[in-house]
């Protein structure tokens, strides 16, 4: 049976502001959002968990930079192609979106730091090695900015398991940065 895409006005009355605040963000309610929406709990926890970590000290496009990673490891394509847009919009260079979609190393340093502890902390369940910890932290980055990292792994896993467990389909604004996978 499949999960129930609901609007503000059908969804459970806790979740009904925040969807009508992202509604009104995006100009259009985002099919994930409508399908999240079945928990008010999922949904509040994810939107205030990425108020958090767009507040913190990683700079928007460091953040994107990780969220393509976890959204292209988690193979969500509805976040690929969202956060695709929002790298576009941006006017982020081509190279490092191409790079960031096909899961390979990308060409500014500060930026493959991010994505590879990314990785590493997805990879370890958070127990990163001291290596990689120093690796990140030699490009500049901060201890604050290693845990930050670990907020947006954890804001981005409940999204892209969401999105992957509704089955959530790609909203037509977005339809342009479709995402198939990586090679």
């Amino acid at each position: 049976m499949p999960f129930t895409h609901h609007t503000a006005q059908t969804a459970p009355a806790a979740v009904r502001p925040t969807m009508v605040a992202i509604e009104g963000k995006f100009g259009f309610l985002p099919a994930p959002v409508a399908l999240m929406s079945e928990s008010p709990e999922l949904l509040q926890a994810f939107t205030r968990s990425n108020t958090l970590f767009e507040r913190g000290t990683l700079t928007e496009l460091e953040r994107e930079v990780l969220v393509l990673t976890i959204a292209t490891r988690n193979e969500c394509h509805v976040c690929v192609a969202l956060h695709t847009a929002s790298l576009t919009r941006a006017a982020a260079p081509e190279e490092l979106v191409t790079a960031l979609r096909a899961r390979q190393p990308l060409p500014e340093p500060r930026l493959e730091a991010v994505r590879v502890f990314t990785l590493a902390v997805l990879d370890a369940a958070g127990g990163v090695s001291e290596a990689q910890m120093h690796a990140f932290l030699d490009h500049g980055f901060t201890r604050r900015n290693a845990l930050e990292v670990v907020l947006g792994v954890g804001t981005y896993t409940l999204s892209t398991f969401a999105n992957r467990m509704t089955d959530a389909p790609l909203d037509e604004a977005f339809a342009p940065f479709a995402w198939e996978g990586a090679a």
